[in-house]
């Protein structure tokens, strides 16, 4: 009797300890999940279950506001950031997007560039760069609701890509992260130096960088490296592009160190914890629940591992001019632009889908009306008449405002016609992206051309080649231009455009880029 009184006493000693462990866990997580600012975020989609495929949105905000209270980066390099008032609002200078299987235990992360140049949706037209959307101080002069729902929509109505959760952090919390953990340890081939965000690498090696240092190393866009071999210091020249690719290795860095030490010690945890949260942002619907049950399914995953990729884009290697609004000028590499198929092809793969919802549509079920935007003679027609031959039910050709010397073709569809304007997308080659049109648009689909695009030919006709026409320099008068307007078989165009300016996600990092180092 003694022997099972004490085993009784044991047990339920044992029980109370997890009880009151467990409520304590359950209350420290309860406390700083509080802590985290909640987002009224419009456009995101419900996942159905836990176990379902969710896409979460991951914004850096480079807000000078914060960095004018808080950084000790910013007190030293202010001179190149711009102040709080005469840098207002806050750009998503990184956008990135983690697709989740928790049911696999996958994960895929995919940047898309800051300056790539996207329909803004209600914007009737107006076109900005992609992190323009979450700047509220637009506001006032374009009459839009900058923010995250902008932004949200701007990336599901134009790239097709639900989104299920938002996420924002700024420059300041990235700084206190790296400070938190000591620092983080990087290999450097050679010597960099930019002067614009303040990074400056003397020596080549592996070295050891604080939260200022890191913060200068992935907002370098102006690089300059040496080069050894010549004993002189060369442009870098991939600009945002390259920077997407740094950041991506420092991540991978940065996820090791806090896989290896932080979460194997409960007092760096926590003050890892107390360096995020607090700067935090998340949609309302990112529940307590929804964070545990992501935590616990991808525990075991090496956040190192997890694959990474950059939307394939164009970069105009000559000023971009709008005739159509004369005073949206940008100079040259400012901007960049969405490139198909690769694009498409991209975002199905990245949502893991090998059967995507526009295979299922039957071209003639899909109305098409094709307005000429480029100011070439006779291109609504040409445009039309090859759509027509792919099956597509084309139902009037007009002309459009011209759009512009380098242009995309935009693909608008009605409200709900999504994938729709997908079957019509994966048909074209070039410089095109989609839109979400209106309603009482005069068909499904309204395709608006641009400068450099290609149809696909019919698969029963392969050999025969595309006869839409494209120009270098279309006539200024906003309607289309006359047949004497210097042309080029679009094809060969679009071939000489991706070769002279094509992005793809699987550019590989210039040897002068950094590296983590090798394991001890």
């Amino acid at each position: 009797m003694r022997r099972r009184r004490r085993v009784i006493v044991i047990i339920t000693s044992i029980l109370v300890a997890i009880v009151v462990i467990g409520t304590a866990a359950y209350g420290y997580v309860r406390y700083r999940y509080d802590q985290i600012q909640q987002l009224n975020v419009n456009g995101l989609n419900s996942a159905t279950s836990s176990s379902q495929p969710e896409n979460i949105l991951l914004v850096g905000d480079n807000s000078r506001c914060t960095l004018t209270k808080y950084s000790s980066f910013y007190k030293t390099h202010k001179q190149n950031f711009g102040s709080c008032s005469q840098v207002g609002g806050g750009r998503s200078d990184v956008t990135m997007i983690l697709h989740v299987n928790p049911a696999q235990h996958q994960a895929y992360l995919l940047s898309i560039p800051r300056d790539l140049w996207l329909p803004m949706p209600g914007g009737n037209g107006l076109q900005l760069r992609v992190d323009d959307s979450l700047n509220a101080a637009e506001t006032s002069y374009l009459h839009l609701p900058f923010g995250p729902t902008l932004l949200v929509k701007a990336i599901e109505q134009d790239l097709g890509i639900p989104i299920n959760h938002y996420v924002e952090l700024n420059f300041y919390t990235f700084e206190q992260v790296v400070n938190t953990l000591g620092g983080v340890t990087i290999d450097f081939p050679t010597k960099l130096v930019d002067h614009y965000s303040g990074l400056n690498i003397t020596h080549p090696g592996c070295q050891h960088l604080n939260g200022s240092q890191a913060l200068a190393l992935v907002r370098a866009r102006h690089l300059y490296y040496y080069d050894p071999a010549t004993g002189s210091w060369n442009y870098d020249g991939t600009g945002d592009l390259g920077r997407i690719q740094r950041t991506h290795i420092f991540l991978r860095v940065l996820a090791t160190q806090v896989k290896s030490s932080a979460l194997s010690n409960p007092l760096q945890a926590n003050a890892l914890l107390g360096s995020v949260i607090p700067s935090l942002k998340v949609d309302k619907g990112f529940t307590l629940s929804s964070m545990v049950s992501l935590a616990l399914a991808f525990q075991h995953v090496n956040p190192a591992a997890i694959p990474s990729a950059t939307l394939p884009v164009i970069i105009p290697s000559s000023p971009f001019r709008d005739n159509a609004n004369p005073s949206n000028y940008q100079a040259p590499g400012s901007i960049v632009l969405p490139f198909q198929p690769q694009d498409l092809k991209l975002v199905t793969t990245f949502l893991g889908s090998s059967a995507p919802q526009y295979a299922k549509i039957s071209p003639h079920s899909v109305s098409l009306s094709v307005l000429n935007g480029s100011g070439v003679s006779g291109q609504a027609a040409t445009t039309a008449a090859q759509f027509t031959r792919l099956g597509f039910r084309v139902v009037s050709t007009g002309n459009a405002t011209y759009a512009g010397t380098d242009s995309e073709t935009v693909v608008s569809y009605k409200p709900g016609d999504l994938a729709q304007a997908e079957k019509v997308l994966s048909e074209i080659s070039g410089q095109a992206i989609m839109a979400e049109g209106s309603a009482n648009q005069g068909a499904d689909i309204v395709v608006t051309t641009g400068s450099t695009f290609s149809i696909a030919a019919p698969a029963t006709a392969a050999s025969s080649p595309a006869t839409a026409t494209s120009s270098s320099s279309p006539p200024a008068t906003g309607t289309a231009g006359s047949s004497g307007a210097s042309q080029a078989t679009p094809a060969a165009s679009v071939a000489q455009t991706a070769a002279n300016g094509l992005w793809t996600a699987t550019h590989q990092a210039p040897w002068w880029d950094p590296k983590a180092c090798p394991a001890k």
